[in-house]
């Protein structure tokens, strides 16, 4: 097969990390696949993140070894250490990955909430009931002025979850890593929602709970993630908070459908939360890694 690989511009550039990405297409000029390649940075800069597509009428015709190529020695011109890329517990990416020389380091359980199905009532049994010391914040898009440092500095809740065999690094947040990440949901239409557990002895965030919500308010939310710092854990404030994120969702968002979950297979912790608050499985990824 004649196989075109074309450098594409990528409108998702950002402040933290680029993209590159690239169009196979055939002799007639007819895509065929594509590839996207995030080179991170702020503690990441070892790694680079692939997201690689192959039509399911052109498949087993080179295409994807190509754009692999093209994606792995772009990864090494940058200085990258390794390339993750996820795909499907047995669908074909996930074949692919592990025959190119990719080993698997992670596995990620998918799960739904329905919001048909959401019991308010137990919901707010959950966020009401007393957290001694902790009270409870939250706000829509960029985190307040008062409280921007302190967020910041919580996003540390996420340096020890559980990676099993995969090396991402520790990423560097800061109060303006923390508006950008806001500013890029906004800037492409969404809605970004967060709940905090605060400190009441000081002030400060003990953890975090983050929700994007599509900009037409229906379909399903995704969350971004749930941490709680470990000097602040075993207080239940993890299960407080996601009640909270899906409670207030519940509530402003009539049309939504669902939040959708990703947890690591090995996060027990999480998986539990989850599972307790009425999240069912969907399906399962792997994280595969291949090392330069």
């Amino acid at each position: 097969m004649s196989l075109r690989i074309t450098p594409l511009t990528d409108p998702a550039h950002g402040p933290h990390g680029r993209r590159l990405a690239w169009l196979a297409s055939d002799a007639d000029s007819l895509p065929a696949g594509t590839a996207f390649l995030r080179l991170l940075d702020g503690g990441q800069d070892h790694l680079a993140e692939l997201d690689l597509r192959v039509h399911p009428a052109e498949r087993r015709k080179g295409v994807g070894s190509r754009l692999l190529d093209t994606a792995v020695a772009t990864a090494r011109d940058n200085a990258r250490r390794r390339i993750v890329a996820q795909a499907e517990a047995g669908s074909p990416g996930d074949h692919f990955l592990a025959a190119r020389g990719f080993r698997k380091v992670l596995t990620f359980r998918y799960t739904r909430l329905a919001m048909a199905g959401v019991d308010t009532t137990v919901l707010a049994g959950i966020v009401e009931r007393p957290h001694p010391g902790y009270r409870l914040a939250s706000w829509r898009g960029t985190v307040p002025d008062d409280l921007a440092r302190t967020f910041a500095a919580s996003r540390r809740a996420m340096d020890d979850m559980p990676v099993d065999d995969a090396e991402y690094g520790t990423v560097a947040w800061d109060v303006d890593r923390v508006r950008a990440a806001a500013k890029a949901v906004e800037q492409r239409g969404d809605h970004l929602h967060s709940v905090v557990a605060i400190d009441a002895s000081n002030g400060s965030i003990a953890g975090f709970t983050e929700l994007v919500i599509p900009g037409n308010g229906a379909g399903d939310g995704q969350h971004y993630g749930t941490g709680v710092l470990p000097e602040h854990r075993g207080h239940g404030l993890g299960r407080w908070m996601k009640a909270e994120s899906i409670r207030q969702a519940h509530s402003d968002y009539p049309d939504l459908a669902g939040l959708l979950a990703d947890t690591a297979d090995s996060n027990a912790h999480m998986r539990r939360i989850n599972d307790g608050l009425g999240y069912t499985p969907t399906h399962t990824t792997h994280q595969h890694q291949l090392d330069l």
